[in-house]
């Protein structure tokens, strides 16, 4: 009983606290500073993986491509079929299919997707692989005949335009739409293909070995901050086990049309355990939230590409950097002034998580403002709902109206709060949806780190100090999370290795190779295991006091409500009145 009230005073009930002056042990026995120096040696292992292992004539096949896509551009004032199938082609040219991104994928990839039988994301058999590609075959089999017919129909129809020499606006339009019919027909292709010839797969060992591979890694970050490697290794395999169940939850066919993703099921079932037979004792050591999302963070950060954020233009910064700026605002100034809520730290825990990017943010504005644990999951578990209700309700929505692609992508990008949603989202809308909306959340995800930083400086300010005190710059450093430090440098490097490599070498080897074939599914298992831990470590009686009267629930409905009306004002103002020629060459 004693060790238990001891150990009880220990935890801190805030997300992360540091105090006093910054040491060098504190830079690896901090947990924000071990989580920035693990980030970095994953992404220098991705480095070291992919850079130097191009495909087999990368540079050549890259200059065929250009070549005759400008060669195209030079000839009509349309994008051509032989430009898109050259560009398809340099599009298919990827790192991550060379033989040692294949074997990292195996180890990497989550649990398959399934139906009925719970088993089936785990193991198939040849039997149930024949049923799935006979099932496949007719949808690939149609997809090809459709993409066929459209080809025919735009092949027609550019020769109509060329046989006018390109100077008939009407035969050029003709095309044009024609021509972006077969390309999306032809996109889809893929997708049938994937699913006529299904192998067979036995997920069951490469997860284990993940696993312990997982376990080592953040056992010995542990270890080095002073904590036990064995405890947490033993209790690791639990929670990693917790977070396949939510992968698998996530992957059920039903659960995945309505976008319940792994965040929410990981949450869940965490919770549901803590809450009935308890967390077990000799698990506990392994429940290290911030720990790995801290890590998970860095490694977002390599994702944030300047020459990304710059090929959309003006009207996607100012959708991302406008909007949520002032939405983030208003919702504080909001559940202050007309909610009354008692707790500021989670008013504003939930204005960041909704207004700028969801998960990442909150967890960053938690730490600079010191929210509690139980603040923090009820601002993530509100933001999962939301975001499964946004990502099927937003393009339903846009499609009802007619809106346009690019319209609805700036409007969901800016809007919906997971990267993964939005992408689903803008995909379900359409190929420049998808585009626009991607990218527009990446420039929105550049403010993780201002916002943190902001926060840090307004408690300082005006929170928790005295009425007469002055700002302390040293306890905002204190207080700013310091693993948004490995976020931004993360960001920045990869930015400077993306532009020396050139837009082409770079999609290749790092957006490619880097990012996809290694720690973009490394951040997406290390949420996994955050948020399994979250549920984990929450019990449901720390929610009453937060529930009272249903504030977060009403700020997060009237703060959701504004950022839709005005993002939506706000990007056609910019995307189709101020500057309408950006939106003309996408």
């Amino acid at each position: 009983m004693a060790e238990k009230k001891a150990n009880a005073a220990a935890e801190p009930d805030y997300v992360v606290i540091e105090s006093g002056k910054t040491t060098l042990k504190d830079l690896y026995t901090k947990e924000d500073w071990m989580a920035i120096w693990m980030g970095f040696l994953i992404l220098v292992i991705g480095l070291l993986i992919f850079v130097p292992r191009p495909p087999a004539n990368m540079a050549e096949n890259i200059a065929k491509s250009n070549d005759i896509m400008k060669a195209e551009a030079a000839k009509a004032p349309f994008k051509t079929i032989a430009w898109h199938q050259a560009a398809n082609a340099k599009k298919g040219i990827k790192a991550l299919d060379e033989p040692i991104g294949k074997t990292l994928k195996k180890y990497l990839s989550p649990p398959g997707g399934w139906t009925s039988n719970p088993l089936d994301a785990l193991i198939l058999n040849q039997a149930k692989v024949d049923a799935l590609n006979a099932k496949g075959k007719a949808g690939y089999e149609k997809a090809q005949a459709v993409a066929a017919a459209a080809l025919t129909k735009a092949q027609a129809s550019e020769a109509a335009a060329a046989a006018a020499g390109f100077k008939d606006a009407a035969l050029n339009a003709q095309a044009e739409t024609d021509i972006a019919a077969w390309a999306a027909a032809n996109g889809k292709i893929s997708k049938a293909k994937s699913k006529a010839t299904v192998k067979p797969m036995n997920r069951i060992p490469y997860l284990i070995g993940l696993a312990v591979v997982l376990g080592i890694f953040f056992g010995i970050g542990k270890r080095i901050m002073g904590q036990s490697f064995i405890r947490f290794f033993v209790g690791f395999f639990f929670v990693f086990f917790i977070a396949v169940l939510a992968y698998m939850a996530e992957t059920q066919a039903t659960m995945k049309h309505w976008g319940f993703g792994f965040p929410l099921w990981a949450i869940v079932f965490g919770m549901l355990i803590s809450n009935t037979i308890g967390t077990p004792k000799w698990v506990q050591p392994a429940v290290s939230t911030e720990f790995f999302i801290k890590t998970g963070l860095v490694l977002l950060g390599a994702e944030i590409l300047f020459n990304k954020i710059l090929a959309i233009g003006k009207p996607g910064i100012f959708v991302a950097w406008i909007c949520t700026p002032i939405t983030l605002i208003l919702t504080f100034w909001f559940g202050q002034r007309v909610l009354k809520m008692a707790s500021k730290t989670l008013n504003i825990t939930i204005s960041a998580d909704m207004s700028v990017c969801g998960v990442s943010a909150a967890i960053a504005t938690a730490a600079a403002c010191r929210a509690k644990k139980e603040e923090l999951t009820l601002a993530i578990g509100l933001s999962m709902v939301f975001t499964a209700v946004c990502m099927v309700a937003q393009p339903a929505f846009a499609k009802l109206v007619g809106m346009p692609e690019v319209l609805a992508g700036a409007w969901m990008g800016s809007t919906i709060d997971s990267t993964g949603a939005v992408a689903a989202a803008g995909a379900f809308y359409g190929e420049k949806a998808l585009y626009v909306a991607a990218t527009i959340k990446m420039i929105q995800n550049v403010l993780i780190g201002v916002t943190a930083f902001c926060v840090a400086v307004y408690w300082c300010a005006k929170v928790d100090c005295a009425p007469d005190q002055k700002v302390s710059w040293w306890e905002v450093w204190y207080r700013f999370p310091k693993f948004v430090i490995g976020f931004m440098i993360a960001s920045i490097v990869f930015s400077l290795i993306d532009q020396s490599l050139g837009k082409d070498v770079s999609s290749v080897l790092i957006d490619q190779g880097v990012l996809r074939g290694l720690t973009r599914e490394a951040r997406e298992w290390f949420f996994a295991l955050a948020f399994t831990s979250i549920g984990l470590e929450t019990n449901f009686r720390e929610f009453k006091p937060y529930f009272k009267g249903g504030k977060p629930f009403t700020l997060y409905v009237v703060g959701q409500s504004f950022q839709l009306t005005l993002t939506l004002i706000v990007s056609y103002i910019m995307f189709y009145v101020i500057f309408v020629e950006v939106t003309n060459a996408l």
